[in-house]
């Protein structure tokens, strides 16, 4: 009985720990390829603003980070460095600096979802119609599928 209660416990920590790499991995291995370096650049020359995204916020941890800089112009947004890989990214524009999801929550049905994060290794996302930058601070990126924050940057 027991030699059986041992093969399902770790028959059982097998699967578990498979489905999470699964879950970990699949963002990564259907990624769309990034934006090159040329084209990242170019695309950021238009930026009124710059921010420094760091791991270093309270938020972030080894699974959910962001470094590199991000440049904001009044129809783009472009970070240029990495993202830690997930499902599901999203891109917002906040009113005020937010290092976690306890204080990112309030603010979130306030806060313009600009698009898409697809790519963890340099994004270019377009700001839609109607979103004044200057009407923000901080562009903050967040995973939906989980509730995550991931990482966010100070723009002004």
């Amino acid at each position: 009985m027991f030699r059986w209660l041992v093969l399902l416990g770790t028959h059982a920590a097998t699967l578990a720990f498979g489905f999470a790499l699964g879950i970990y991995m699949l963002p990564i291995l259907t990624a769309p390829e990034s934006p090159d370096e040329a084209m990242l650049a170019a695309t950021a020359q238009s930026a009124l603003y710059e921010a420094a995204l760091t791991r270093d916020l309270k938020g972030s941890d080894f699974l959910h980070w962001g470094e590199g800089t991000i440049s904001v112009s009044a129809d783009t947004i472009v970070h240029t460095g990495s993202l830690s890989p997930g499902p599901d990214y999203k891109l917002y524009l906040v009113t005020e600096f937010v290092e976690d999801e306890a204080q990112f929550l309030p603010l979130k049905e306030s806060s313009p979802q600009l698009g898409d994060v697809k790519t963890f290794n340099g994004f270019i996302v377009d700001v839609p119609d109607g979103i004044d930058i200057n009407a923000y601070t901080t562009v903050l990126v967040w995973c939906e599928a989980f509730g995550e924050f991931i990482t966010a940057a100070k723009y002004r």
